[in-house]
C-alpha cells in the first residue's frame, strides 16, 4: 500500500474515532457526573476527547478523559442531588461537541478526497504500463 493511501486512511479511523466519541459525550451529557476528587462509581460517566498525534504512516487518535470530568448543575428534583439542589453533571459542552463533530466530517471528507485522488492517480499509471 501507498504511503499516501496508508496515511489518509489513518486520518479515516482518526475523524471516525473523533466523531464516536463526541456522539457518545451527547448522548450522555445527562448522565451522573463523576464528584470532584472522586473515582468514577458504577454508573456515573466520565466525558472523553479525542488527542490526535502524529506518527509514522499518519495519525493516531488516543482518548483522554475531560478534565475536569464533571461540572455542578443545579437541579434541587434530580435524584442524588445534595441539599442545596446540587447534581454532578459530565462537563459535555453540547456546542463545543457539535463544532467537533463538523470539524470531524470536515476532516474525513478530505481524506477522503485524498483516496479518490490517489486511486485515480494509481489507475492512470497502470493505463499507461499497460
Amino acid at each position: 500500500m501507498s504511503a499516501i493511501l496508508s496515511t489518509a486512511l489513518s486520518g479515516l479511523a482518526a475523524q471516525s474515532k473523533r466523531l464516536e466519541v463526541s456522539a457518545n459525550n451527547i448522548v450522555n451529557r445527562g448522565s451522573t457526573g463523576v464528584r470532584p476528587g472522586e473515582a468514577p462509581r458504577a454508573g456515573e460517566y466520565v466525558p472523553q476527547r479525542v488527542v490526535l498525534r502524529s506518527q509514522v504512516g499518519g495519525v493516531q487518535a488516543v482518548n483522554v478523559p475531560v478534565d475536569p470530568a464533571s461540572v455542578k448543575a443545579y437541579e434541587p428534583g434530580a435524584p442524588g442531588a445534595d441539599a442545596e439542589g446540587f447534581v454532578n453533571r459530565p462537563n459535555v459542552q453540547l456546542e463545543r461537541e457539535i463544532v467537533n463533530q463538523i470539524s470531524a466530517l470536515q476532516s474525513y471528507k478530505a481524506n477522503l478526497a485524498v483516496i479518490r485522488a490517489e486511486d485515480h492517480r494509481l489507475g492512470e499509471l497502470l493505463d499507461l504500463v499497460s
